[in-house]
This record gives structure tokens, sequence and C-alpha cells, in this order.
């Protein structure tokens, strides 16, 4: 490795020696993991428009209004006292990433994170079309501004910003709510103006990411591409280069020895499709996002010299060096199985909640009260939480008993509704005749429907005098 090669540890991929940033205008080759990744991409970017739209129930897939404080996940409302449960998925999700990426690498960069979906497969893809390939891209942007030129960049940069504003509508409607969203895009500017200037200001954020940033948002901005040196080991699961087979490289010449030279033939294919600008052939480096673009470029050269595809590959250090090649290992199966657990975990957490949570207590300091007719009273809050936005009517009945023979519940406040989106607190009182009391203690049980439903039953003790 010459000293020019060594460079390469003193600066990022997308940085000159000097230390200046060097756009990188990376070509596409349209093999068999950018195909299955462009398929991916569209059910990723369809499942992202149309989320807003899709309703579980009466409630949508996602809600994150922290103004008004509606949170929906999955159809599943959440209240701001079930933030616990956000703690808890919060840490499944990062425990679920960590493992993930140990076992299998920054495969979610290059596939699924929407930075790289709507970079490469956005963007990028609208960039080839009007200006056309990375070598027609280079001579654009070194030509004088001519009429060509104003017209390409002034129609691209008008794409972008237009596709930057669905995206931020897109965003918003996942925080209010599509008809929310649609109510207030229609209505009076000056009643909504808040919304448009907001819609503006993220729209122009979404377009410098885009048409700007790029890569430099994978580099520098986001933490996980830092994070990544310290949860891979070499036994992870990586965009990896054979060097034992690939060394040492050299171009294919007429008339020279082939057998002392590895299969690399240094065409430099898998720096040119690299959208981080590195060399793979490297190893590996935080820059790299996993995209595999730079698989389906030697893998199409491999094939075009007749030798065996795979030199970049998906692999470890530890399969490379062994020589074993890949293989489903006791530790990725153990590691899959914790991300299996992880994620039934979450979804019982979601799917086991209820829309409405309720305890009975005694009153604060009370015991009993006795009345002239002979009748002996004790009183209970019934505390209750409306997880949803809608309003409940509810009942509290005794259920039936020897021990609740001539005792009577009263609410003491009339109202059976329980609002939406609320924690109310309501006072009942139990009557029973002391004629038949024959013990201080009287074990008794409530039942409490909500919209004609069971939701919970309440044990309690009756407190009362006995007579002798």
């Amino acid at each position: 490795m010459n000293k020019y090669e060594e460079a390469f540890r003193d600066h990022i991929g997308n940085q000159t020696i000097d230390g200046k940033r060097e756009w990188i205008y990376p070509k596409i080759i349209k093999g068999k993991l950018y195909k299955y990744r462009t398929y991916f991409s569209w059910f990723l970017l369809a499942f992202f428009f149309a989320g807003p739209f899709i309703k579980i129930g009466r409630y949508p897939l996602l809600l994150l209004n922290f103004i008004e404080r509606k949170f929906v996940i999955f159809g599943q409302p959440f209240w701001p006292q079930d933030f616990f449960v956000f703690v808890i998925l919060t840490l499944t999700f990062l425990v679920f990433i960590v493992v993930f990426t140990v076992v299998f690498g920054r495969v979610w960069c290059g596939w699924a994170c929407p930075q790289t979906i709507f970079m490469e497969m956005v963007f990028r893809k609208i960039e080839n079309l009007i200006e056309g390939n990375a070598n027609k891209q280079k001579k654009l942007d070194a030509m004088p501004w001519n009429r060509e030129k104003i017209f390409k960049k002034s129609l691209k940069h008008t794409v972008f910003f237009a596709v930057s504003f669905a995206i931020s509508h897109t965003f918003l409607a996942y925080i209010i709510g599509y008809e929310q969203l649609w109510a207030q895009i229609t209505g009076p500017f000056a009643e909504n103006y808040v919304t448009f200037l907001s819609l503006v200001l993220f729209s122009f954020v979404f377009y410098l990411v885009f048409a700007k940033m790029r890569e430099l948002v994978c580099i520098m901005a986001c933490p996980y591409g830092r994070l990544q040196g310290v949860m891979l080991d070499q036994n992870s699961m990586v965009v990896a280069y054979d060097y034992l087979r690939g060394e040492p490289r050299g171009k294919i010449r007429k008339n020279e020895e082939q057998d002392k030279k590895g299969d690399c033939v240094d065409c430099g294919l898998c720096v040119d499709v690299c959208p981080t600008g590195i060399d793979i052939r490297h190893g590996t480096q935080l820059e790299c996002i996993n995209c595999t673009g730079c698989m389906d470029a030697c893998d199409e050269v491999m094939v075009k010299i007749n030798k065996p595809v795979g030199l970049i590959r998906i692999d470890s250090k530890n399969n490379i060096e062994e020589k074993k090649g890949f293989k489903i290992s006791t530790r990725i199966i153990a590691y899959s199985a914790v991300m299996l657990i992880l994620l039934g975990s979450s979804v019982a957490i979601l799917t086991t909640r209820k829309s409405v949570e309720a305890n009975v207590l005694r009153i604060s300091g009370s015991t009993y009260s006795e009345s002239a007719d002979g009748r002996v009273t004790n009183m209970f809050n019934l505390s209750m939480v409306n997880k949803t936005f809608e309003d409940k009517n509810f009942r509290l009945e005794l259920e039936s008993s020897k021990n609740t023979a001539n005792t009577t519940l009263i609410m003491v406040q009339q109202d059976s509704v329980l609002k939406s989106n609320s924690e109310e607190k309501k006072v009942f009182m139990i009557y029973k005749e002391q004629k038949d009391i024959n013990k201080n203690e009287v074990p008794m049980e409530v039942n409490l429907f909500v919209d004609g439903e069971l939701i919970k039953t309440s044990k309690f003790t009756f407190l009362a005098p006995v007579r002798e």
C-alpha cells in the first residue's frame, strides 16, 4: 500500500488530503442487490407516505402529538401516565439495535434508514434523471453557467424542494393527524400561518439535508455510525473485502503472468459506486453504511473476467481469515433469539395495555360511620384513567354474594361519563344494615363496567362494628 493509499486513515472518505470537502458522484450499478434495495425502498416509501392514513380500529397507525399530549403507536393510544411504557420500549429498541448491529452490522443504514432511502432511492434518482450519470454530473458542475446548466440546476433543485415539501407534510401528519393537517392547510392563512411557516422551515431543512449535506449526515451527524466501532467485533457480519483472495491486486495485462496476482483487478469500481466515497478494500470504516453497492460492482467485474463472485461480500473478519465462508452460527441463532424475545416483549406490552385503568381505595383516614336508622356506611374513592380520545360511559356494581345481602352502593357524583384522555376520581358509598353484620371486616367486590364491558373487579373490605 503506497503513501497515498495510507492517507485514508487521516481523513474521512469525502475529504481531500488537505481537508477540503470532495463532492461525491457515485455511479449506479444496477446489480441484483441494488434491485432488491429498490423494491424494498418502494415498500418503505409507500408505507411512509400512506402511514398517516392507515387506521387500526378508530386510531391511526402512528400519532405523536406532543403539543396536545396525544400518542398512538400501532393503533394503541397512550397517555402521559404511560411514560414508563415509552421508557421500556425505548430501552428495548436500543438493546435491539446493539444486538442487531453486533450480528449483522449496519444493514439498517444501507437498507432501511430514512436518510439512505430518500437520498439514494429518491433524490439521487431524480438527480440522475435530470443531470445524467456521474460523469455527466461532473461535467455539468465544471462547465460555466450557461443556459443548459441553469435549466438543469434550477429544475433539479425545484423538484428537490417539492419532494422535501411533501416529506415535511407527511411528517406533520404523523404529529397532528391528516384530518387536522388538511383542515389547517385549507383553512384561512391568518389562522394557520404558524403551520405554513413550520412546513416551509422543515422543507428547507430536508432540502439542505438531501441537496447539500448528503453523506455528511451519516458520517458526522448520525451517532449510530460513531457507535459502530464499539458494537462490532470480528464475528459481526459486515460488507467485507476478502483480501486473502484479492491481494496482491493488479490490473490484467496481456503477456503478463497472472498467477501471482489476486482476483482484485484494481478497477476502482467499488470506490466509484460508494455513496460515502470510501474504499472498502481498506477494511470496515465508520463511513460504510453497508449499502452493498460495492458488492454489485465487484460481482459484475468478476463475472466479466471469469472469476467467482463474492470477492466483496457480507461476511465477518474471522470467517475471511479462517476461510470458513458464511454460515448460520450458534452465535447468530442465540442473538436472533434475543431479538425475537425483545420484539415479542414490545408487542406484548402494546397489545395487553388496557384503555381504561381503575383502582378502588378507601378514603384516607376513614373507617365507617353509623346512622340512627341502624345502617353502617363506608366511603371509597374510585380512581379512573381514560387513555383513549373518546368519552366513556361507566357504571359500578356490587358483585352479588352472601356478604352483599341488604347492601347498597351509591355514587356521590351522579354523572356516569369518564372524559377522554383524563384522570378522574369518583366517590361512592356502601350502606349495609347493622343486623346483617356479624363480623368487623366483610370482604366484598365491585365490578367496573365501561361502555358495557367489564374492565375490572376490585376487592375491598367493608368495616363495621359488631353488636353483641
